[in-house]
């Protein structure tokens, strides 16, 4: 199998004190996104990205939010650029 028929996706989970968050990326999909982060702008900026750049995103996030959504976003920000990287 050539490298351009490889699936190019990445599963992963990533848990700290402050959050725990789980991601599925599909960079062949069809621009469809399923994202619980708790963040709503969060949601609507992978939504978008993912819509333009014809990924497939799932992704669920619990974090600290009573204290600030800091937390969360960050973690999910570092989750989808290690997806990103194991994917490609």
């Amino acid at each position: 199998m050539s490298a351009e028929l490889l699936p190019r996706r990445a599963v992963l989970e990533r848990t700290t004190r402050e959050s725990a968050v789980r991601l599925a990326l599909s960079l062949d999909g069809s621009g469809t996104a399923r994202l619980a982060s708790g963040i709503g702008f969060l949601d609507h900026l992978l939504g978008t990205l993912v819509f333009h750049a014809g990924f497939d995103l799932e992704l669920t996030c619990t974090s600290d939010l009573a204290v600030d959504d800091h937390h969360g976003a960050e973690d999910c920000a570092l989750a989808f650029g290690l997806a990103l990287d194991q994917a490609l």
